[in-house]
């Protein structure tokens, strides 16, 4: 089977942080890389919900671009499908649960699937490669950013 998505990236914006956007409904990705589904869900039964009852949201920033005006007018606001699938995959408790570099070829991997131009796609990648190990399996899938 060939990597791509089967269903559309559906978000909010979260109302006390205009870069954090919360996944609405499950985003579902097929990984040849993998060999598996990728899902994302829009969020998680937690053992101690928080103090509203409110579930936890899976929350993104999408593709953490510097916004310095060069870089992120070359690759801000370009893979935001590819970039949740990513930060959901730098999680400790992922599904399934990645390597640093199986994250970060994911991430390449979806990019192509969606047909990015290669520009965009290695430059993206090679972002994460080099910065990306600061946010590597340092949180949960249930945690805020």
């Amino acid at each position: 089977m060939k990597s791509g998505f089967i269903t559309s990236l559906s978000v909010e914006l979260k109302s006390d942080n205009d870069c954090v956007w919360i996944v609405t409904k499950p985003l579902k990705y097929w990984s040849r890389l993998l060999d598996r589904l990728i899902v994302v869900p829009p969020w998680f039964e937690t053992k101690e919900p928080d103090p509203e009852g409110e579930p936890s949201f899976f929350e993104t920033d999408f593709a953490s671009v510097p916004r310095v005006p060069f870089a992120y007018e070359a690759w801000g606001d370009r893979a935001h499908r590819e970039a949740v699938i990513h930060d959901y995959l730098y999680r400790i408790d992922s599904v399934p649960v990645a390597t640093y570099s199986q994250a970060n070829d994911v991430f390449l991997e979806a990019m192509k699937a969606t047909g990015k131009p290669l520009r965009i796609c290695y430059p993206m990648y090679w972002g994460v490669v080099l910065g990306g190990w600061t946010a590597y399996h340092k949180k949960r899938v249930r945690d805020k950013l």
